[in-house]
């Protein structure tokens, strides 16, 4: 297994707008996350947290830094850059009359695979998550947990090394919340490098081994989730705290 990291954020910076307009919305961060990790990106609304995954994705260029995935420069060597990553984003960015089995399909053309071998993943996609009855259901018709695993699909249909999720259970009720979870511990168990943002705290708990906490575009605290969860803390207590401090002091 190599030693590079799966991701390298260096000095990364964002900056929308000029003149009076201008905004910075990631100030200077640097992060680090090893291959295999869970790895938990938390953070008010307006944080940085959108930007520095559109950063990653190639969604947004940075002004300033460098972002590396598996040793591969999303900027100077993009195409490249991008196979190594899925994301599942929080809004649903698809054709809601496509079907699950579409959506994973036009995804995996997208990337170059060809039919036959589209097919065959696609199948195992479509078990994976327990989408049989539903794959050729438009995705309006869809429950809200169904619409999550269908997105998940596509995301995984070109075997990605890093898999980014921004707030994958949105929407989704308590019990396709918990079977969501076991689908994405299974993954990570099984050698897959998983970003998650969520709003959900008690979710980042359970499921990440390492945290980081972005606040106006800073890296405000960063660690493994025992350093969050020092002094019989919850990661909510500590997240409460850092980021409400942060907030007086302005």
């Amino acid at each position: 297994m190599s030693n590079i990291p799966m991701l390298e954020i260096k000095n990364l910076v964002k900056v929308y707008g000029k003149g009076k307009a201008k905004k910075t919305a990631v100030d200077n961060i640097s992060l680090t996350v090893e291959r295999g990790a869970f790895f938990g990106l938390l953070g008010p609304n307006g944080a940085g947290k959108s930007t520095t995954i559109h950063c990653i994705t190639g969604i947004a260029q940075p002004t300033a830094g460098q972002i590396l995935v598996d040793g591969v420069d999303v900027v100077k060597d993009y195409k490249l850059a991008r196979t190594k990553v899925g994301l599942s984003p929080q809004e649903f960015n698809v054709d809601i009359f496509a079907t699950p089995d579409q959506l994973c399909n036009y995804m995996g053309g997208y990337y170059g695979i060809n039919k036959q071998d589209r097919q065959k993943r696609i199948d195992e996609l479509i078990a994976r998550f327990d989408l049989e009855k539903h794959r050729n259901v438009k995705f309006q018709k869809l429950s809200g947990g169904l619409k999550r695993r269908a997105m998940l699909a596509r995301a995984l249909i070109h075997t990605p090394d890093l898999l980014i999720l921004d707030e994958p259970t949105a929407g989704v009720d308590v019990e396709q919340r918990h079977d969501l979870w076991g689908f994405l511990k299974e993954m990570n168990k099984n050698g897959k490098t998983i970003i998650l943002t969520s709003h959900y705290l008690e979710e980042i708990q359970y499921l990440c081994d390492e945290i980081a906490i972005i606040n106006h575009g800073k890296i405000v605290k960063e660690g493994t989730k025992q350093d969050f969860m020092q002094d019989g803390k919850s990661v909510e207590d500590t997240y409460l705290e850092i980021t409400r401090t942060k907030e007086s002091q302005k």
